[in-house]
């Protein structure tokens, strides 16, 4: 069965399953995965965003199947993206309590060695409607190498010195913390359109960044709008982006025809 969506040099998109794509993908290929999968909270409940109360329901494949076939769809897509990722890969997961914890102890489960978990605080995050909670304003990354034995990629220097202007914790020419101040994605990546779930491109910039170096192959099995590959192709990355909603894909092909287009304008092709 055909899966390929969409495809330019450097940049795929595939309609598919996740597995499925993975199953194709030679083993030992791919240097570093980014995966933000379901969270599994489309549960009938409501939150505040941008001041009005709305559903919380982004669709049948955020719904949970129960505890077991919640652990065990994690498990399956885990062990399929060790399988592709070089052994000296490193993989990126990233959730709310809802899924991380299940992620974690498939990781360890299937021999991934973790290497941190990040909390990326979210300055701007919506208030908590019911007031009975603390309000949630954090999501946890998870970093994991394949390879226990392996020496992975971390460019602590760019990492140490870089340009993070935006994140108020980072303090200049210091050791870079694991906790990361990032508001989410800003109005204009999204003026086309926006996934329920949408990454910042500061977030995946600076996971890209510290964990590949040019030229890498960078995957997402759960690609969305496609964040990952947006900053991955700025920063001169291959990509591989994989996603069961048509819709994403779509917004994910403007996306990037805008980041081309303004690539050409600026080296005036």
């Amino acid at each position: 069965m055909k899966t390929l969506y969409y495809s330019k040099p450097g940049f795929r998109l595939h309609l598919a399953d996740c597995l499925n794509v993975l199953a194709k993908i030679k083993e030992n290929s791919v240097d570093m995965i980014f995966a933000d999968p379901p969270y599994n909270l489309s549960n009938g409940g409501f939150t505040l965003h941008a001041g009005k109360m709305v559903s919380v329901n982004k669709g049948d494949w955020d719904k949970s199947r129960g505890f077991l076939d919640d652990y065990d769809f994690h498990y399956k897509w885990l062990e399929a993206c060790r399988k592709v990722l070089k052994p000296n890969g490193t993989l990126w997961v990233s959730g709310t309590y809802h899924s991380i914890y299940q992620c974690g102890h498939a990781l360890q489960s299937l021999g991934y060695h973790i290497l941190n978990d990040i909390a990326w605080f979210k300055p701007n995050a919506s208030p908590n409607l019911s007031c009975r909670f603390f309000t949630a304003s954090h999501e946890t990354l998870i970093w994991a190498r394949k390879d226990k034995k392996a020496k992975h990629i971390f460019n602590y220097d760019k990492m140490k010195n870089g340009n993070w202007n935006g994140d108020f914790i980072k303090k200049p020419n210091t050791q870079m913390r694991s906790v990361w101040a990032i508001t989410t994605p800003k109005p204009d990546e999204k003026k086309f359109g926006k996934h329920p779930t949408q990454k910042p491109v500061e977030l995946l910039r600076r996971i890209i960044l510290a964990s590949t170096n040019e030229r890498a192959i960078v995957l997402d099995p759960f690609t969305g709008s496609s964040t990952t590959g947006i900053v991955a192709r700025s920063l001169n990355r291959q990509f591989i982006g994989i996603d069961t909603e048509k819709k994403y894909l779509d917004l994910s092909i403007k996306r990037v025809g805008e980041l081309d287009k303004n690539i050409k304008n600026k080296l005036n092709i």
